[in-house]
């Protein structure tokens, strides 16, 4: 398989405990509420969530543009996918639409009045180039919000940068570690960084913060 076909399958095989995990962790659903609503977004807008995964995201991103707005979900996990339209039947919401395609290059023309993303950009090849795409669909006064993990630089969270290794480790598809030279975590941390870096030189109005001990950051901007 592919790098891609592998990601894909193994995905597809985790995604109900994917989205057990992404809606039951304490705390996570207060840091994705506490992410979307740095967007700023207004009853009416457009959004599109890359990466969207089985749909966690949407209730947060729902409740802010509500019944008159358009909520767009990409990704390329047709499992994924699934529980994510379940989850918009079950809601009932008429608005809220997923396609299937890859994030890094998604389907869909602009302008749209905001971007979100959580815990992608440390999945993509080359999250500058990504992220710089992301923002061209935006339109002018639009805003990009990314959510991610990477090991924590804090005082208080460096004690359990081990923990966070192994569970970067036991979360990637198989062949990762095989695919780089140095280990999935650093890895991971050098696309996080290299995403904010480009949403930083490409907008105004930053902002960033860091949560769950250092491990979660929010980095926005305004285009």
């Amino acid at each position: 398989m592919s790098g891609i076909a592998d990601a894909q399958d193994f995905y597809g095989r985790w995604a109900r405990l994917y989205d057990v995990i992404a809606t039951h962790t304490p705390g996570v659903g207060s840091i994705r509420d506490t992410a979307v609503s740095t967007l700023a977004l207004e009853p009416g807008d457009t959004v599109v969530d890359m990466g969207c995964g089985t749909g966690v995201n949407f209730p947060f991103i729902r409740e802010q543009i509500g019944p008159d707005g358009t909520l767009v979900g990409i990704d390329y996990t047709s499992e994924m996918l699934d529980h994510a339209r379940d989850r918009i039947d079950r809601e009932g919401w008429d608005n809220v639409h997923v396609v299937r395609g890859d994030a890094s290059r998604p389907p869909i023309f602009g302008p749209v009045d905001a971007v979100f993303s959580s815990f992608v950009v440390g999945m993509l090849a080359d999250p500058a180039r990504v992220v710089d795409d992301w923002i061209a669909l935006l339109r002018p006064g639009g805003r990009i919000t990314l959510l991610d993990a990477a090991q924590s630089s804090h005082l208080a969270g460096e004690p359990f940068n081990l923990l966070f290794q192994l569970f970067v480790l036991a979360s990637s598809p198989p062949g990762t570690s095989r695919r780089h030279e140095i280990p999935p975590w650093e890895v991971l941390d050098e696309r996080v960084a290299a995403a904010r870096r480009t949403l930083e030189h490409r907008t105004t109005g930053r902002h960033h913060a860091a949560h769950a001990l250092g491990f979660v950051q929010v980095t926005g901007g305004t285009v």
